[in-house]
């Protein structure tokens, strides 16, 4: 089959992609390569297949993923094309409604045009919510709680847009819904807590898990002396390894008869949930260190509690999550320190470079 893979170089798509490519799939990689590790994802996409078919260019230009769309054919597309942070979109929400919004209308509209009959998956978002501060919540030592029996978020939870970045995800989400209804596309719309894994090149604004995993690393070096969080470190997410994530895709793929036209919240459920607070509280076991906070304003519309109820996932596609968080968490550390030990040799190289000049 052949598959196009939109955000290729990033955390999610590179890791769809290998999967793909050891499955000796046909693969179409669009990527604008502008964040941070993008081009360390595509050497190592090449290094797993020569033959990797890859186009350099921005969704937000429509010529530009409609000639890729027309000339292969992709029988899946996995649109995962994004501007990520919400912090980002505060500050140019021009840039982020160009990439979020109007790159998808660019990619339904290939594939209407071009390939009807193929499976549009997008990488959607929690914050098609909003803050939902509207719910109740009670506070422990380490974390928030919603209260009542139910811990955790379904699909019909009220959609509630906030933020550029809310806004502009929020109308692909519904785009990737709509043109289902109208134009009989299959899509699906995966709505997504805190994802984690190898591949990502994790920053201040995207990625918490391996930020903080990153800074924390630096604390063990004797490099940072405390960690800055913004609120008071109780928020809380549920963990989703990339690996399950992936599976995940796949799965849905496979049941398209059920799947297509459908929305989905997927992340690691209630038992792979954690704080900020937690999170600290494992590193300080894991890395043998204590780590000092200084704590910041709340950023604008950030929920206290995200954790994906992923009843409709196992019913519809036989999807659970399989990577306990620990497992997880560990993984994850060798990958922050592989990184972060790359750095520093490549640092290293430079300065003797010059020295010898």
């Amino acid at each position: 089959m052949t598959y196009l893979v939109t955000g290729g170089c990033g955390f999610l798509g590179s890791n769809i992609a290998r999967y793909l490519l050891e499955q000796n799939h046909r693969v179409i990689v669009f990527d604008n390569l502008s964040r941070i590790g993008s081009k360390d994802n595509l050497a190592f996409l090449k290094s797993l297949n020569k033959d990797l078919l890859f186009y350099e260019g921005n969704i937000s230009v429509y010529e530009a993923i409609e000639s890729v769309v027309k000339e292969h054919r992709p029988e899946v597309v996995f649109h995962f094309a994004a501007q990520v942070a919400m912090t980002t979109s505060i500050e140019r929400p021009l840039d982020d409604f160009k990439t979020n919004a109007l790159g998808a209308v660019h990619v339904l509209e290939s594939v209407r045009l071009h390939v009807p009959k193929s499976i549009v998956c997008f990488s959607s978002t929690n914050k098609v919510y909003g803050d939902m501060i509207e719910r109740t919540y009670d506070e422990t030592p380490t974390r928030y709680r919603l209260v009542g029996d139910k811990q955790a978020f379904d699909e019909t939870t009220p959609l509630n847009f906030q933020s550029p970045y809310g806004c502009s995800k929020g109308s692909a989400d519904q785009y990737m819904l709509d043109y289902h209804r109208i134009y009989g596309l299959k899509t699906i719309v995966f709505r997504h807590s805190s994802i984690y894994g190898g591949r990502q090149y994790a920053t201040k604004d995207q990625g918490w898990v391996g930020w903080f995993i990153d800074q924390a690393i630096r604390i063990q070096q004797g490099t940072l002396n405390a960690i800055e969080i913004s609120g008071n470190g109780k928020q809380v997410r549920d963990l989703l390894f990339g690996d399950d994530l992936t599976a995940c895709y796949m799965a849905a793929i496979k049941h398209i008869d059920t799947t297509a036209g459908q929305v989905y919240n997927i992340g690691g459920g209630y038992e792979n949930s954690l704080s900020i607070l937690e999170l600290f509280q494992a590193l300080e076991k894991m890395l043998h260190i204590q780590i000092t906070i200084k704590q910041k304003p709340f950023r604008q519309s950030d929920q206290l509690i995200f954790i994906a109820d992923n009843t409709k996932a196992l019913n519809d596609f036989k999807w659970t999550p399989k990577v306990a968080k620990g497992i997880g968490l560990d993984k994850m550390l060798r990958w922050v320190t592989e990184i972060i030990t790359k750095e520093e040799s490549d640092f290293c190289a430079v300065v003797n470079s010059d020295s010898d000049l």
